[in-house]
């Protein structure tokens, strides 16, 4: 168990779990875990759009430069962004503050090594055990202290890089396309690299006040895209989350396309192509059942793991994937990137729906989805999973599914919330069995 690290990072309420000091502390433990070799080192951080970047951004330059790190601002830049800049600018650590989909209130801390990659769970107890450990007795001297500075230069390198993953030849000319940026990090790069790549580009989401990031805009909640894209008659709808390594498409037609479907898409194509490293690809147990099936026709393999994007990307690693990711919208493709990159994943399914000459209804319905049901229950504290009542809804919920679908029953790890998840043909028997567990955990939980 770890103490500070979840699934995606250190995450809270900012100010509350997130503190100047907690931020401080983080800078000067990683900081000192990279400093490897002679040279000098250096660390770049990026930020989403919410108010308490400010904070935190002071508070963690505080902590690297104490250790002897120069740190580089990159200002409101995406995950992906910020992790393909740890790699091109050759720092020693990156940093991304942001809490990806959360509202406002909430903030976190996410860290990438030299390579781009986020770090291991090893890594991230040697973090810890230093943050709680005594930081002071490691600073550096008054002459070895870092320096801190702004780089104005990032949006236009990630714009370059982000146009490079299409072939030369596709431009998205004739096209029509509303990008919700969530009010996040990606407000000025993604419109901008769609306008040079030859789209029509209708913006929402791109007035970012400190308070907005993901409320009511976003691939959290996706209705303003849909209304948007109905009104407008756009050929496609593209929602990011706030720091945009997650993206949700809307076809023509005003229907939520996820990241189930679009793995299907670039599969598929990238079959066609013989681009695959391995045949298949690696996503969660979240992902839907007619994903499976969909890719078992066309000969291949869908290898499932934990939630989260970061254990996706070490399946990858291991076995050698370079397509995966989530329902959610985490779409990994790591001839590219490192993390998930939600602006990448949209231009991958522009450049089919470019090629193929059809709509996206069409090029996005891969297979007709399974009933899946999700529901959230939110608790205060406690491990409602360990309740006797909990543990017996939940094996009665397994016996009447049986082999005719799925049920997932999982604590986020980033919030305090238990998610109930099942899939199945029979749709009724699948609500009944969602509704039986939530039921249990709802009464534990109150």
């Amino acid at each position: 168990m770890r103490k500070y690290f979840g699934t995606d990072g250190i995450r809270g309420r900012a100010n509350g779990v997130i503190t100047p000091e907690l931020a401080l502390k983080v800078g000067q433990a990683a900081g000192l875990v990279f400093q490897r070799g002679d040279h000098r080192h250096r660390v770049v951080i990026g930020k989403d759009t919410r108010l308490s970047g400010y904070m935190i951004e002071t508070a963690l330059i505080a902590g690297f430069t104490s250790v002897g790190m120069d740190v580089l601002q990159l200002g409101p830049m995406p995950t992906p962004a910020v992790a393909m800049l740890t790699r091109s600018m050759r720092a020693d650590i990156g940093v991304m503050i942001s809490a990806s989909h959360n509202p406002y209130e909430d903030n976190g801390i996410k860290l990438f090594g030299p390579d781009g990659f986020k770090l291991n769970d090893e890594v991230e107890r040697e973090i810890e055990a230093l943050i709680d450990g005594e930081l002071h007795k490691r600073l550096a001297g008054s002459r070895d202290l870092g320096r801190a500075k702004r780089i104005e230069s990032v949006h236009a390198r990630y714009i370059e890089f982000a146009k490079r993953t299409l072939p030369r030849h596709v431009t998205l000319d004739g096209l029509r396309v509303v990008v919700d940026c969530a009010n996040g990090a990606a407000y000025r790069v993604a419109p901008e690299t769609l306008w040079e790549l030859g789209a029509e580009v209708i913006a929402i989401g791109v007035e970012p006040d400190g308070f907005n990031i993901n409320r009511d805009v976003g691939s959290t909640a996706p209705t303003a895209l849909v209304n948007k894209v109905r009104e407008l008659r756009a050929d496609i709808g593209i929602a990011l989350d706030g720091d945009a390594d997650r993206v949700l498409i809307v076809d023509e037609k005003g229907q939520v396309v996820d990241g189930d479907q679009l793995m299907g898409v670039v599969a598929r194509s990238w079959q066609e192509d013989d681009r695959l490293t391995q045949p298949g690809l690696v996503a969660t147990i979240m992902s839907n059942l007619g994903l499976e099936r969909f890719l078992g026709g066309l000969g291949l393999t869908l290898a499932r793991t934990a939630v989260g994007d970061r254990y996706v990307l070490e399946h990858m690693r291991e076995h050698g994937y370079n397509l995966g990711g989530e329902q959610s919208g985490h779409i990994i493709m790591s001839d590219y990137a490192t993390t998930g990159d939600g602006l990448v994943a949209a231009l991958q399914l522009l450049s089919v729906v470019k090629r193929l000459e059809r709509p996206v209804s069409e090029v996005c319905h891969c297979f007709d989805p399974l009933p899946q049901i999700l529901k959230n229950v939110r608790y205060r504290s406690g491990e409602p999973l360990r309740q006797a009542a909990v543990v017996t809804a939940i094996e009665n919920a397994r016996e009447r599914l049986g082999n005719a679908g799925r049920l997932v029953i999982r604590p986020s790890g980033t919030e305090p919330v238990i998610r109930v998840m099942a899939e199945g043909d029979n749709r009724t028997l699948v609500s009944e069995v969602v509704d039986e567990v939530v039921d249990a955990v709802t009464r534990v939980a109150a």
